[in-house]
């Protein structure tokens, strides 16, 4: 799981950022990305593709990242800016965000991995690996960041906009979520432009009046 980061020093980078996103499929809630630059010399026990990796699992990574890890970046891009630009270019935006936060937090990358995307207009080196959450920690440890942040903010969502039960299904398509999107309506975080979702989008808005 070292080997792209060991690739990436072999050419010349030293501050090498780990870039994912978690929320690209859901039809509700924003993509969020994660950066994260970790610490050769410390490095950190069992770092996967967050999906590979227990709900209390990724949490106890969370934590150990945020502590251990040189720099840590989110970039959260909302379901409105989604619906304007499309999935992909969001995904792109917020990763973006990610790695503009990275020297905020004290650390600036001079070389990128990323999960299968590059961005346009990177003024550093990038390497785009498919599978790259599953192949190369620093990546792995971008996706249980973004995949921990975007989670929590769903089960937020769950209390504000309760009967979607967001906070179990993280807004993904299941059945129980496309059948209430059906009985309630789109509520202000859905993704109006997504199929499951824009068929039942009207001019007045179902989901206050169905819940009151």
């Amino acid at each position: 799981m070292w080997f792209y980061e060991a690739r990436a020093r072999r050419r010349g980078g030293s501050r090498i950022a780990g870039v994912d996103e978690a929320g690209r499929g859901p039809l509700a809630g924003p993509v969020v990305a994660g950066a994260v630059i970790l610490n050769p010399d410390d490095p950190i026990d069992g770092l996967n593709d967050s999906k590979r990796l227990s709900p209390k699992r990724r949490e106890q990574l969370f934590a150990q990242i945020q502590a251990r890890a040189l720099a840590v970046g989110v970039g959260i891009v909302g379901p409105e800016r989604i619906d304007q630009i499309n999935i992909l270019q969001a995904t792109k935006q917020a990763m973006r965000e990610a790695l503009d936060h990275l020297p905020v937090a004290g650390v600036e990358a001079d070389y990128v991995l990323l999960d299968a995307l590059t961005l346009p207009n990177l003024l550093v080196p990038q390497e785009g690996i498919v599978g790259g959450d599953g192949k190369s920690n620093s990546i792995a440890a971008a996706s249980i960041i973004a995949k921990v942040t975007r989670d929590r903010l769903m089960v937020q969502y769950d209390v504000e906009y309760p009967g979607y039960g967001f906070s179990g299904h993280k807004g993904y398509p299941t059945v129980a979520h496309k059948q209430a999107v059906a009985q309630l309506g789109p509520c202000p975080i859905h993704r109006r432009t997504f199929r499951g979702v824009s068929e039942f989008v009207t001019d007045t808005p179902r989901y206050g009046e169905a819940s009151a």
